[in-house]
Formats: C-alpha cells, structure tokens, sequence
C-alpha cells in the first residue's frame, strides 16, 4: 500500500451506494471504492446489473450486498436499508448517486412528471440519509456522506425546472445536515456534474437534439466542448469517481459541506463561452459567429 492509499484510510470501510450497479457512474463508485477496498452494500433499479456487479466487486476481495430495488419506491429503499443493517451491521460512507430527468417546458409537464422528478432528485436523498446516519453513528468513527447533485442547481435551468429545483434542494439540505452532524465527526458533501457520461444526462435530450447532432458528423460535441467547457473537455467517469474518492477518504476529513463541481470549469464561467470564428469569451456570440449563424442574402 502507498503513502496516499494509506492517509486516505478507506480500507476496511463499509459504503452504502444507493444506484450503484447500472448507471455507468454508479456502476463506477461502487468498483473504484471496492478497488480501494471497501465493502459495497448498492441497490439498483436494473436487475441484471445488480446481479452482474457482485462477481465483480468479489473478484476485488471485499463484500458486497446488492439489491434490486427502485430509490423512488420509499418502501423499497426501507427494505434495502433493512438488509444492509441485517449484513453489515454498521456503515462508514454513503453516496446516493441516483438521479434523472427528461427535458421540458415546465407546461408542457404533467403533476405526475415533477412528482418523480422530485422524489428521484431530492426525496429520496432526505429517506437514504434518514435511514444510514443511524448505521455510521453505529460505527462510532464518524463518516462521510456524499449526494450527487448537479450544475443545474446553481443557474436557471429552463426546461429543467422541478429537476434544477429538487437538485437544489438536495444541495441546501446536505449543507444543513453537515451543520448538523458536525459534531459527530458526519461529514456531508455533494459532487456536481455537468456535462457526464451518464445515461440518464443523455436521455434527458429531445430526440431531434440527437438528430441534429448526428447530421453534424462525429466531431460535433467535441466542437461544443471546447465552446463551453473552459479545459476543452467534459470530465471523464475516473474523473468523478476520484471525487467520490477524496470526499469519502480522511484526504477529506476537515471538509463538510462543500459542493465539489467536477465540470471541467464551467460552474466559473456561468456563461462566458469561448466563441469560434474570434469572438473569444463572451456570454453571448458577437459578430464573427453571428456572421454565420445568420448569413445575409446576396
């Protein structure tokens, strides 16, 4: 073991991973914590995911509990936590990872679509923290819990407004409960994506954005990228796992209640894009991109 795997003190730890089997970056949590060995209790929605996981987590030499269940049933995620204080007995570290959202105006959504939208993006973070601080104060060592929010809660994001809302919430509500629990040694943190790998950031597109991206050839993103995000690329899932990581590891142990944005820069810009043809950094397009955005007739 090296110097910094062993300040990081994350071996023999036991982390809760609520959407930790499918989506490619809860999938990813759990195998990067089980490789720095922890062991892994994770529900996940994907049933063939939660069953592939586990020879993978073992072949790393930690336990592992996996569970299909759905984090937006409440009675589901209470069965999860019963079986997780029935194996483990008690917890070091959770990390609530699930998310999601479809793209919308907001009346253009149903009762029913900000309903989900909430429970899948805050409510169900409040029932995950309600049920594992007993476990981590069980373990008498104090611990560390980490909530997936997002970019969106930190601008106005039109047509992600319940989404950007409830993310919002999540990101308050962590801040508070740090305050909370600080004195238990229970820290709390939250990491912010933007741009991502994960299925559900990709799904939450109209399809006809797809279309037209597809008509543009492959290098498109990588195009808007370098407009948008200031080091020219969008994180990778190393990349957010190694957050997930540090904020879980005594690398972290004086940090609570913090928002760890791990976008590439562009929670610094809020706006100010790179514009091509040299307009250079502006919140709007100036006359090189205008030029061809809106050619005049000859």
């Amino acid at each position: 073991m090296g110097l910094l795997e062993a300040h990081a003190g994350l071996a023999g730890k036991v982390a809760v991973v609520v959407g930790g089997a499918g989506e490619i970056i809860g999938r990813a949590v759990t195998l990067g914590l089980a490789r720095a060995g922890v062991s892994i209790a994770t529900c996940d929605i994907h049933e063939d995911a939660v069953a592939a996981i586990v020879p993978e987590v073992e072949a790393l030499g930690v336990r592992i509990l996996s569970v299909r269940a759905d984090a937006g049933d409440p009675q589901a995620l209470d069965t999860f936590y019963d079986e997780v204080e029935a194996g483990f007995r008690a917890i070091d570290i959770v990390v609530n990872v699930v998310g999601g959202v479809k793209r919308s105006l907001f009346m253009n959504t149903t009762r029913e679509d900000n309903t989900r939208d909430i429970r899948l993006n805050y409510g169900y973070v409040v029932d995950s923290c309600r049920r594992a601080i007993p476990l981590i104060r069980k373990g008498g060592n104090g611990g560390s819990i980490i909530n997936f929010t997002t970019i969106e809660a930190h601008r106005g994001a039109a047509t992600y407004a319940v989404y950007a809302g409830a993310k919002a919430a999540t990101t308050n509500f962590s801040r508070a409960l740090a305050v909370e629990l600080g004195g238990e040694e229970i820290r709390v943190n939250l990491i912010a994506p933007d741009t991502s790998p994960a299925r559900t950031s990709n799904a939450a597109l109209y399809p006809e954005d797809f279309e037209r991206f597809a008509k543009l050839g492959d290098d498109a993103m990588a195009q808007v990228l370098k407009i948008y995000v200031p080091l020219k690329r969008a994180p990778s899932v190393d990349d957010l796992v190694n957050g997930v990581l540090f904020l879980a590891s005594d690398l972290s142990r004086s940090i609570t209640g913090t928002t760890l944005h791990i976008d590439g820069g562009t929670i610094a810009s809020l706006g100010f894009l790179d514009w091509p043809f040299g307009d250079s950094f502006m919140p709007a397009p100036l006359g090189g991109t205008l030029a061809r955005l809106l050619p005049k007739d000859d």
